[in-house]
């Protein structure tokens, strides 16, 4: 978070830390009890909490789930033990839409703002005169009452708020309330975010990008996600459908698309451009498909998995997807396609990881493109890189499996979640259960290559520490790591270098093999060679130790690793402490 939040409040915007904490599912969030051990708390779910308190985050959002069955908004552990005892937490906490469960029990254990903050619903509210009624009672101190205030006052003073600030336009989320346009060439931005976000995670025979030899005559384009809902991108209330162009989840966070640029409506004029017939079949059917793929050179095919949140269902989904399958039998869809015996290009519009095991073992399924959930500018940041104007850099946020089983966790059904895997999730459960997944965490291919060279590990050096956090040397630079990335191919592009950190064998602590503490975007043209630097913190060499209650940094020799994915790893050196 550390970086996002120094930008938004860098420019006057108040940066709101949220859900905290342990909000991990849709399915009974406003009911659950999340039940995690001390370690794993300070370890997983804690850490970038902490980075958002030591970059100076304005605000916390407090969630709707219970920790160890009391409500998130009212645990006295969470918000005021762990957040702003131990993390020394200075701006304010607030609560999610409703969910405050008391007066006196929420104000004194450490919230401090709720919302929507009036008679909002006509059901009543838990401060207003409530909270006065309590502080008049003596069963909330004045004190606390100030100590809300000023927290909320820092906040607005820290980003600069009390001076030269606009108007603030509260019907502003009305549509219809004549707001001003403020999107000057903010497209351009949303453009590059949906470029830079796609991952390419197959491309056999090098059939993208589509230029050049490698256009084809003619090119089938497949599925419903291919265009515009033809009803409009926000003909459903809080985008709650899967139908037409997926650039959004559902939920009440969502927005007005104020246009939607879809994958067709990008691909025609550059199609045309290149002399390419199009061959539509914008539907999930399979025969229309298997028909469309028969009548064109090649094809591209998308598919997508949709979720949101667990207010609305969609299509059986109520928030979390039930199954880890492409909706609207994508797999079969893509199969149908290449059952034409033509080359299929897959595009992914999805949420989070799928299990595409039936369909990459195709002979004809030669490409892969994860273009995520990619808002207003979808259909452009696609065609980028589809025709090599971009060179895809993007790298897996998540774990693609094999199998759904392969995770070792599921959706809880219960009321309690025991939070059983602790450290184990994602990459760290793989390495640990030594099982081989489809697409690594960090793994994503390029139009070149980069190769790596002459790590060295150095002493600590610089550093920059943005605020407090507790223990404020956690964040003091403990050794400087530099590596050596060259663009070994012959076209221009970027890598996402990743840095890699193990404990040392010898402090006897059960601990992931390796976890990712680094990430760095070097962009470099054809032939040219630069240097990436991560600098480790002591935090990021420590463990938490639940007896003594602390971060505990253990002697001995650590590896270092560099790679280009978790499992990619093309250097190694040795940290001794």
């Amino acid at each position: 978070m550390q970086e996002t939040i120094i930008g938004m409040q860098s420019s006057g915007v108040q940066a709101c830390a949220k859900h905290y904490i342990a909000n991990e599912q849709e399915l009974n969030r406003n009911t659950i009890s999340s039940n995690l051990d001390d370690r794993t708390m300070h370890e997983l779910y804690l850490w970038p909490f902490a980075d958002a308190v030591n970059a100076n985050v304005a605000s916390v959002m407090c969630s709707y789930n219970k920790l160890d069955d009391v409500w998130a908004c009212e645990n006295d552990h969470i918000l005021n033990g762990l957040l702003k005892d131990e993390l020394a937490f200075r701006g304010y906490v607030m609560s999610d839409w409703n969910a405050q469960h008391s007066t006196v029990l929420s104000a004194n254990s450490g919230l401090d703002m709720t919302m929507p903050g009036d008679d909002f619903t006509g059901g009543g509210i838990y401060w207003g005169r409530n909270l006065t009624a309590a502080i008049a009672a003596g069963e909330v101190l004045q004190e606390r009452l100030d100590d809300m205030v000023k927290r909320i006052l820092a906040a607005w003073y820290l980003t600069g708020q009390d001076t030269g600030y606009p108007p603030v336009l509260f019907s502003s989320w009305n549509g219809g309330a004549g707001g001003p346009d403020v999107q000057a060439d903010h497209k351009n931005v949303a453009r590059a975010v949906a470029r830079d976000g796609i991952v390419l995670l197959k491309n056999e025979n090098g059939t993208l990008p589509l230029r050049g030899n490698a256009a084809p005559a003619s090119l089938a384009i497949i599925g419903q996600s291919a265009i515009v809902n033809p009803e409009g991108p926000n003909a459903c209330e809080d985008r709650a459908c899967n139908t037409g162009h997926l650039a959004m989840g559902w939920g009440s966070g969502t927005a007005q698309f104020p246009y939607l640029v879809a994958p067709l409506d990008a691909i025609q004029p550059r199609a045309e451009a290149a002399g390419t017939t199009l061959v539509l079949s914008a539907t999930d059917d399979q025969a229309s498909a298997a028909s469309a793929a028969a009548a064109a050179e090649m094809a591209v095919v998308f598919i997508t998995a949709d979720s949101g949140e667990e207010y609305l269902t969609v299509e059986g989904n109520a928030g979390d997807r039930v199954n880890l399958d492409p909706w609207h039998d994508g797999n079969g869809l893509v199969a149908a396609a290449a059952s034409a015996g033509k080359p299929v290009i897959v595009v992914a519009n999805s949420v989070g990881p799928l299990i595409l095991e039936s369909i990459l073992g195709h002979a004809n399924v030669v490409a892969l493109v994860w273009a995520g959930i990619a808002g207003q500018e979808s259909g452009n940041g696609l065609v980028d890189v589809l025709y090599g104007d971009a060179n895809p850099n993007g790298k897996l946020p998540y774990t693609i499996a094999k199998a759904a089983a392969d995770y070792g966790t599921r959706l809880v059904t219960a009321l309690e979640d025991g939070f059983e895997e602790g450290l184990y999730i994602d990459y760290r459960h793989f390495d640990k259960a030594e099982i081989e997944p489809r697409y690594e965490f960090g793994f994503g291919l390029s139009y070149t290559n980069f190769t790596y060279s002459e790590l060295v590990v150095g002493d600590g050096g610089g550093g920059s520490h943005y605020g407090p956090s507790g223990t404020t040397d956690l964040y003091a630079p403990l050794a400087t790591v530099t590596a050596t990335i060259t663009n070994s191919g012959g076209v221009d592009g970027a890598e996402v270098a990743q840095l890699y950190l193990s404990l040392p064998a010898s402090s006897g602590v059960d601990a992931p093999v390796r976890q990712l503490r680094g990430f760095e975007k070097i962009g470099l043209a054809a032939g040219e060679s630069g240097s990436v630097e991560f600098v480790i913190r002591r935090k990021d060499a420590s463990y938490w130790d639940v007896t003594s209650q602390q971060w505990v940094l253990p002697s001995g020799r650590r590896t270092v690793a560099v790679g280009a994915s978790s499992r990619d790893l093309r250097l190694e050196g040795l940290l001794a402490v």
